[in-house]
């Protein structure tokens, strides 16, 4: 087992990010082959009903199984939360590496752009995508993912630009290597850590955004089962059956809160200067 996951698993907040990653993934796989019931299927008959067999989390007002329903939201979120973290990570890298690595009238022509995305709300800007193009996932996914991108890349060139000026680097781009070779080998594993964090929490944040477009209706249509539209069609009776609401707000906090944590386990397992300073921490207590 490689040492940083031996460590991830060590620490408690590793263990409950690592649980609820995989918790919500086989879920969303599950939803793919069985759900309890149809989770668009709407049975007047059975209208709010209480927990318990069959509904095990009881019915919505159309009479629809609130575990399906969540089964097959769990979907969506993994499909938001795995997208925008793709379209997150392509243009963090590419805009940290031409703001790192470039010429320097390029550098600071990034800089500038980066400032300047960076004012504009994730949020914002999807609901403007979504009053021209309409609202869809791929709205969603595409404008959170190049949202936190460019957030991702202002935390991440800074780290490169130090990473870059030290020996290993030099030396390999005196053997020989590429630009684009040096960055790979070198430049990308020794800024892991901190990329790792960022994408986490665009990940967990990309999870809120769409239960919040979809909530305003700017997200999942009314054929995709969503946890932000659940929760906006379920609010509406919470004066009259508060413990629905509970269950789609539940499974937005536990996944939110599941990426945070892996993440910043992650961050620790994963960067060596963690380690390095814990060990001169205890050091002294070992002595003594």
């Amino acid at each position: 087992m490689p040492r940083w996951l031996r460590a991830l698993l060590s620490s408690a907040t590793g263990v409950f990010g690592v649980v609820v990653v995989l918790l919500i993934a086989l879920t969303a796989l599950t939803s793919l082959l069985w759900t309890p019931f149809d989770p668009m299927l709407a049975d007047v008959r059975n209208r709010w009903s209480p927990p318990g067999w069959p509904h095990l989390l009881g019915t919505d007002a159309t009479g629809r199984d609130i575990l399906s329903l969540l089964m097959a939201g769990a979907r969506t979120t993994v499909f938001v939360a795995v997208g925008a973290g793709i379209v997150a990570t392509v243009v963090g890298v590419l805009l940290a590496a031409l703001g790192a690595l470039t010429a320097r009238w390029m550098r600071e022509t990034v800089a500038v752009l980066v400032d300047i995305l960076i004012a504009f709300p994730v949020l914002m800007i999807a609901m403007m995508i979504s009053a021209v193009w309409g609202g869809s996932l791929w709205v969603v996914v595409f404008s959170v993912g190049i949202g936190f991108g460019v957030s991702i890349a202002r935390v991440t060139r800074p780290e490169l630009r130090r990473v870059q000026k030290s020996d290993f680097v030099l030396a390999g781009r005196a053997s020989g290597l590429s630009t684009g070779q040096n960055l790979v080998r070198h430049l990308l594993p020794n800024v892991a850590p901190v990329f790792i964090v960022q994408l986490s929490w665009s990940m967990a944040v990309a999870v809120l955004a769409e239960a919040g477009l979809s909530y305003l209706g700017f997200g999942a249509s009314l054929t995709e089962a969503s946890w932000g539209t659940l929760l906006a069609e379920l609010q509406r009776y919470i004066g009259v059956h508060p413990l629905t609401v509970v269950w789609p707000g539940l499974a937005i906090t536990v996944t939110v809160l599941g990426l945070n944590l892996l993440g910043d386990a992650l961050r620790e397992a994963t960067d060596p200067t963690l380690s390095t300073r814990a060990a001169q921490t205890h050091l002294p207590e070992v002595v003594a």
